[in-house]
């Protein structure tokens, strides 16, 4: 009787010699498999989405920054022109925007 080894691909965790005995007494061999049910969505499913969600809040966040940032600095050059040219008159009225700090 020549001897085999175990099938390489069905079984290959079957020690030699337990496949050998099996073989010879005629004993039948159980394998047994574990394996995960997987029932849910892997966690790349959920990643992706909430990345680029992250992503967009941080790109308009950082745009209405910048839109207050540039608004503030229009209305601070707006007011050091307006202080710098003194009284406005139109028509014959005079208003004084600003006291001179002179």
């Amino acid at each position: 009787m020549r001897r085999s080894d175990p099938p390489g691909i069905i079984a290959p965790h079957i020690p030699a010699d337990a496949y050998h005995r099996a073989q010879t007494t005629g004993q039948p061999i159980v394998i047994v498999v574990h394996t995960t049910d997987h029932h849910g969505r892997p966690l790349s499913h959920f990643l992706y989405p909430l990345a680029v969600a992250t992503a967009g809040a941080i790109g308009v966040f950082a745009t209405v920054a910048a839109l207050l940032a540039l608004l503030d600095f229009a209305v601070h050059t707006a007011l050091a022109i307006a202080a710098a040219t003194g009284p406005l008159s139109v028509g014959g009225i005079t208003f004084k925007l600003f006291d001179s700090k002179r």
